[in-house]
């Protein structure tokens, strides 16, 4: 039974792996020979510099071009090294691995080969396992066996502690390079692949961006094909980490262009049934309709041919706006002298002008959609010009011009006429067929003044392109110049291939004159009179006797507070000195100087900021004094009680 669901889990994982592959897309781009020309130029900048990481990965694509630079970069090669802050691995790494790029004549100190040659056990990180293996590589020193087992236990047990993404990216370069018994890291693949970000639905990448993710992938590929396992990437991975790799194609260190041309090998060693191509157009994708040849480029993610020629290539090719189908299966046929070039006739299905799509399948695996357009050939049918009277009751005498003669006779027009333009375009190879254009304009130019006046051509309902100027009316268009003016039709749109301007006549134009610019200002010379800035003129104040009023009632309260003090007498014999008693009376009295303080001077938000601690204080106070004379009487109230009870 187990064995059962074993077949059919295998079966299903098979069948999904062979639709994958059916229907994978191809990129629609590739690293261009403009790419390479710009990573080359990063290449060059960086062995020139003085960063050793820059001079290491340069040195693996570009070599010196005289025996002199190469003299010069070797030198400040040992000179960056020993001022470089990497840590002593990294950085003997760099200095073997160019040098030996490089062809240095200088040697190795023996202080860095000794610290490359004693492995310290244990190493913490699968980064320092993979710098020091690689430098020995470099180096041509082999490992013994010994000392290589210890390697493949140590990176096991850093796997263990520290499986992030780096360092199985940095497991998976290093493994192959151990020994067989290093095996074990190709089950870890599955766990990082799963790791990797979906974006958009078309790419691939993992935390970290470019590094990381060319780290894992060339370092998957390369573990994958040297202990024989299956590609660690399926044709759908494989084609969306190829739109992210070519997406970072922009980039502008030494570092970043060369793992990102290594990510973009690595991909491309796939076999040819999982290996994602591009499939693009050649040329702006603009077809003649009297000779439609639609040639594309099917190449590798770094522009080469492919490992094996494709051979069945059709193309279904729709109508993008009716979304209709013109040919079923369109069949490509290589180019003899070009492994990448592969193109179609489609002159049998006589495409018209118009937007086209095609749909590509290549070897029933790769499919891809592109769009191009048919250009056709505009004709002129016929071209009427007249000049009338602007009452429309009245007659024009038309006259017919001739594509793309200029009428010989100069047409004169005054402000009570019309100019009136009809024309018919229609497409060339068809029986007088009309079409409508993007572009169908009447220029109007004056040499003498430099003066251009531009209108559109309407198309009326029978498609004819009709334009009709009142003189007298568009006069204020021409700022009133009249002057001889040529009249220029202008007939263009993005699908036709023979846009053209036509001088088609000279007018005369005699325009009214315009009063309005005849009356002009007289400009001010003298002195402008004197603004004088007038402030709101204050409220009526009320008279003496109602102010003195309101004062008498607002002081009211404090009279009446006199008048009681003097009838029932002001009980001082439990005044007491007591810090709560004074602070009261203070603050009170505090408080009554604050608003006569406020009355003559102050606003309402200084007194209240004012207020604010006085009135805490007296508050306060206050309160402490009050319990201090209810203690008082409930004290007496007791001394009473017990009196009267003896």
């Amino acid at each position: 039974m187990i064995k059962l669901a074993l077949s059919l889990s295998l079966a299903l994982l098979l069948n999904a792996t062979y639709i994958s592959c059916a229907t994978n897309n191809a990129v629609d781009s590739h690293l261009s020979s403009k790419d390479l020309q710009r990573l080359q130029k990063v290449f060059a900048d960086g062995i020139a510099s003085n960063d050793l990481q820059s001079i290491f990965y340069s040195s693996l694509n570009v070599e010196p071009t005289s025996d002199l630079e190469r003299t010069n970069v070797c030198q400040r090669l040992f000179k960056v090294h020993a001022a470089s802050k990497l840590k002593d691995y990294e950085k003997d790494y760099y200095l073997v691995g160019a040098a030996r790029t490089l062809k240095c004549a200088e040697k190795l100190p023996q202080e860095i080969l000794s610290n490359i040659y004693n492995i310290p056990m244990p190493i913490t990180s699968t980064q320092e396992i993979f710098y020091r293996i690689t430098a020995h590589k470099y180096l041509g020193v082999q490992i013994d066996e010994t000392t290589l087992k210890k390697l493949v236990k140590n990176l096991e047990g850093v796997l263990m502690k520290e499986d992030s993404l780096t360092s199985l990216g940095y497991a998976f370069n290093v493994a192959s390079e151990l020994s067989p018994e290093s095996e074990f890291v190709t089950e870890r693949i599955e766990d990082a692949m799963v790791q990797a970000d979906e974006v958009d639905g078309k790419m691939l990448q993992f935390e970290g961006g470019l590094s990381v993710t060319s780290l894992i992938i060339t370092g998957a590929f390369k573990i994958s094909s040297d202990f024989s396992k299956p590609p660690p990437v399926d044709a759908q991975q494989a084609y969306k980490f190829a739109n992210y790799f070519l997406s970072r194609r922009s980039v502008q260190t030494p570092k970043g262009a060369h793992i990102l041309i290594e990510a973009l090998k690595s991909l491309s060693s796939m076999t040819p049934q999982l290996a994602p191509i591009c499939i693009q157009l050649i040329g702006n994708g603009q077809l003649q309709a009297d000779s439609p040849r639609l040639a594309i480029a099917i190449v590798d993610l770094l522009g080469k041919p492919l490992k094996e020629a494709p051979l069945n290539i059709f193309g279904k090719v729709l109508l993008r706006k009716e979304g209709t189908t013109l040919a079923q299966k369109v069949q490509f046929a290589p180019k003899s002298s070009d492994k990448t070039t592969f193109a179609a006739d489609l002159s049998p299905y006589k495409p018209t002008r118009g937007l086209y799509a095609i749909e590509i399948e290549v070897n029933s695996k790769y499919t891809q959609k592109l769009n191009f357009k048919v250009l056709g050939k505009v004709k002129v049918q016929q071209l009427e010009l007249g000049i009338g009277e602007s009452d429309a009751s009245s007659s024009i005498k038309k006259q017919i011009v001739a594509y793309p003669k200029t009428l010989i006779e100069k047409l004169a027009a005054d402000h009570t006429q019309r100019v009136l333009l009809k024309v018919l375009l229609i497409e060339e190879g068809t029986t007088d067929k009309p079409i409508t254009v993007h572009q169908a304009f009447v220029r109007f130019y004056n040499k003498q003044e430099d003066l251009e006046v531009i209108y559109v051509a309407e198309q009326d309902s029978s498609k004819v392109y009709k334009f009709d100027m009142d003189v007298g009316a568009r006069a204020g268009d021409f700022k009133y110049k009249s002057g001889l003016y040529e009249m220029v039709l202008i007939v263009g749109d993005a699908s036709l291939s023979n846009s053209f301007e036509w001088h088609v006549a000279n007018l005369d134009l005699d325009f009214p004159h315009n009063v309005k610019a005849a009356i002009k200002k007289q400009p001010i010379r003298s002195v402008l009179p004197e603004i004088i800035h007038q402030f709101r003129t204050p409220e009526n104040r009320p008279p003496r006797l109602v102010s003195d009023i309101f004062t008498g009632l607002c002081l009211t309260p404090l009279v009446i507070l006199f008048i009681v003090w003097h009838k029932l007498g002001i009980n001082v014999s439990n005044f007491t000195i007591a810090p709560s008693t004074i602070g009261f009376h203070i603050g009170f009295g505090g408080i009554l100087v604050l608003f006569t303080v406020f009355w003559l001077k102050l606003n309402m938000f200084q007194t209240l900021r004012l207020l604010l601690p006085i009135a805490t204080f007296t508050f306060l106070c206050g309160n402490r004094l009050l319990r201090r004379l209810y203690g008082q009487r409930s004290a007496k109230a007791s001394n009473a009680g017990a009196l009267a009870t003896s």
